[in-house]
């Protein structure tokens, strides 16, 4: 029987960002949202507990393809716990799916509320902790001023890093417009602006230390 403890071993107890204590807050949030949308929790809570259970960890450049390692992990846990193909596929579809940098959108409603249940844990103050925890293990700073070509299309020139900035620009400040349920959609809004404040006063210290720089 898939539980949460049956998912601790799947995953890192190190790992901040993609680690067991996110498995649990977005278990939690498919809890919250997930009966009010009318979800099937069998798959959803499969899903919940499966999705970031492969390839997590950027250190070892995992992070790309985590979503499809995930669902061929979850087909193999599942077909052990005697899960019919199509309930399979059904989890499967959402863990692919739940994926922000992928264009695979979610389709059912158990997917919607994986994706968004995953996205609001990226905003707010959990969010603001998992940005910085994210920049420190690919060794990349808090703040750094992104390119005028990455502010216009979100592709960074040569040799630019991806600062916790940088995340916020191209993912993090859009999330709340991009959530498909109208339950998740109400927990984001008050989030989604206190980690728009945190980022742009982030902005607004570095570029008066940066002006004060240059004026010496």
């Amino acid at each position: 029987m898939l539980t949460l403890e049956t998912a601790r071993a799947w995953y890192p107890d190190f790992d901040s960002v993609h680690g067991f204590d996110h498995i649990e807050r977005v278990y939690g949030m498919c809890e919250i949202i997930g009966p009010k949308e009318g979800a099937d929790m069998q798959i959803v809570r499969a899903a919940a507990l499966l999705h970031d259970a492969q390839g997590s960890h950027p250190k070892k450049g995992q992070r790309k393809n985590h979503h499809i390692e995930s669902a061929q992990f979850a087909e193999q846990i599942l077909k052990e716990e005697g899960w019919e193909q199509p309930a399979i596929m059904a989890v499967q579809h959402c863990i692919i799916s739940h994926r922000f940098r992928k264009n695979s959108p979610p389709e059912t409603i158990e997917a919607k509320v994986l994706f968004d249940a995953d996205k609001l844990d990226v905003i707010g103050a959990i969010g603001i902790v998992r940005a910085l925890a994210f920049a420190n293990q690919v060794q990349q700073p808090a703040y750094a001023p992104p390119s005028a070509q990455f502010l216009q299309s979100g592709k960074k020139i040569a040799g630019e890093g991806h600062s916790a900035y940088h995340e916020y620009i191209f993912k993090l400040k859009h999330i709340a417009s991009l959530l498909f349920t109208d339950s998740a959609r109400q927990i984001a809004a008050h989030r989604q602006a206190f980690i728009n404040q945190f980022f742009e006063e982030l902005k607004k210290e570095n570029e008066i230390v940066g002006k004060e720089r240059n004026f010496k």
